[in-house]
């Protein structure tokens, strides 16, 4: 299974439709979206290319294969607009592997998520690139294919078996992990 991730996109249509471009040039199974999926938040300003509903038809385009779970950013309105669920805190998903996929946004306590050892944590919310080993577990976070933060390009992930590539929104690789 090929698992295609990134996080806080904050409505910006153009670079959604830059990453689902990638998406499906990476040929991956799965999108994992790691919430701030709409609205552009009250700390920031209004992004160039904010358009909400532009986003929301082309993340509804990718219904089947979208795995997500909810930002400090989305609200309940967002989820009447979407055909996906997009309202949980966090999710655990189990791989063919011998770890489980803890996802959340990465707003919440770390301590709520029943993180066991071996898991592989992916969260976003800082909009800043992270792939390090915390503890027992390791982390993920995709950085931002929107608004990055720290100097970061827009990134997302490509996660195969226990294989991490960061990559740009060109293709290119940014940073690679293995865990």
């Amino acid at each position: 299974m090929k698992y295609f991730v990134f996080s806080d996109v904050h409505g910006v249509a153009d670079d959604l439709e830059k990453t689902l471009k990638r998406f499906e040039q990476e040929q991956a199974d799965v999108i994992l979206l790691l919430g701030d999926l709409i609205y552009h938040g009250p700390r920031n300003g209004v992004p160039d290319g904010y358009d909400p509903i532009r986003c929301v038809e082309m993340y509804n385009r990718y219904k089947e294969r979208i795995v997500a779970v909810r930002g400090n950013c989305d609200a309940d309105v967002d989820q009447m607009m979407m055909e996906f669920a997009i309202t949980a805190k966090y999710m655990i998903l189990p791989t063919e592997h011998s770890y489980r996929m803890v996802l959340t946004h990465g707003h919440h306590p770390e301590e709520e998520f029943y993180i066991q050892p071996g898991d592989l944590l992916l969260s976003g919310h800082t909009h800043v690139l992270k792939a390090e080993k915390k503890g027992d577990y390791f982390w993920l976070n995709p950085g931002s294919v929107a608004l990055p933060k720290e100097g970061n390009p827009k990134t997302y992930a490509v996660i195969e078996g226990r294989h991490i590539e960061i990559k740009t929104l060109d293709g290119e690789v940014f940073k690679v992990f293995d865990f």
